[in-house]
């Protein structure tokens, strides 16, 4: 059986934050953000506004016919509303959906690991029609006075429909890893006293950008070589390449390391921020309504995350 995504829908919050917006709040501005990031705006969500909030309304952006026979959801996300129950589940009731749902927390690769056990659970036959979902209100947990991860995020959500597709589409290969020794450098929230790493509790995000942006360029290409020969392609054979937004710089690199034109990546940071789990439905989405991404096309995806994870796939797009 071979696994697709026949349907993709994304929501962003109402208000907007421009770079000069933040530049009221902490010491940066337009140009020292975009120069280091890519990031010109980002979309916050309201007081109301919860990760299940922007979940329901991307489904709700779906094609009606796209949610009769879902039969199981998951939603990647490092924001839950609660600790439970589960966004999923807010969101099979908010449907009536006859499914079976939980979260999944890998961090920022969170969506690519959810598409990966999602095509799984199709393929051994216990579901046939799989919402997966990255969902997240970063905002909420974001120090607005520490300019080093302030400027970076952005909220949103993005869903795709996975189910059995015709030959030659769908997915054709995953990888997937974690390092847990880079825990220290990508953190948010603890119920413990003190993370492993030994850094005192914080609800914010806290990063070190330097050791984050080195494994980044590191494993992103890694990553992308090892789907792509799991498939028994080539670089050659891809038609784009959809990583995690989190800079432009990351993408710049992962190019210039596997030797490919950086036209082959899709930048759309500069519009949404990094999303984190739904970063990678934005870009696919932002390829989509651009004309860049059509039925038949080679598609490899990465990304990576707090964890530290990582996770890539190739697929042959179905719709």
């Amino acid at each position: 059986m071979t696994v697709g995504i026949t349907a993709l829908a994304t929501h962003l919050p109402e208000k907007r934050l421009t770079n000069d917006d933040l530049a009221h709040l902490v010491d940066t501005s337009d140009e020292w953000i975009f120069s280091r990031t890519g990031i010109r705006q980002r979309f916050v969500a309201g007081e109301q506004e919860y990760t299940s909030t922007l979940a329901i309304q991307a489904v709700q952006k779906l094609p009606p016919e796209a949610l009769q026979g879902v039969d199981l959801i998951i939603v990647a996300t490092s924001t839950p509303d609660a600790f439970f129950p589960s966004v999923a589940a807010l969101v099979q009731d908010h449907f009536k959906l006859q499914a079976a749902a939980f979260d999944l927390s890998a961090a920022c690769a969170g969506w690519a690991y959810a598409i990966n056990i999602a095509v799984s659970q199709i393929q051994s036959g216990m579901s046939k029609k799989a919402l997966v979902i990255g969902s997240e209100t970063m905002s909420k947990i974001t120090n607005w006075q520490d300019r080093t991860t302030a400027v970076l995020f952005g909220d949103g959500a993005g869903v795709a429909v996975l189910e059995e597709v015709p030959e030659p589409y769908g997915f054709k290969s995953f990888a997937w890893g974690t390092d847990g020794s880079g825990a220290k450098h990508l953190h948010a929230g603890a119920i413990a006293k003190n993370l492993p790493s030994g850094d005192p509790l914080s609800p914010h995000i806290v990063q070190n950008g330097r050791e984050v942006f080195k494994f980044a360029t590191r494993v992103i290409p890694e990553a992308i070589q090892t789907a792509t020969q799991k498939a028994g392609l080539t670089l050659a054979n891809l038609d784009l390449i959809v990583t995690h937004q989190a800079n432009a710089r990351i993408i710049e690199s992962a190019a210039q390391r596997l030797g490919l034109d950086l036209e082959k990546f899709v930048v759309s940071l500069h519009e949404h921020a990094n999303n984190s789990t739904a970063s990678m439905p934005m870009a696919l989405d932002h390829a989509l309504k651009n004309g860049r991404l059509k039925k038949g096309d080679l598609v490899a995806l990465a990304g990576f995350g707090g964890g530290l994870t990582w996770a890539s796939t190739v697929l042959r797009w179905a719709y």
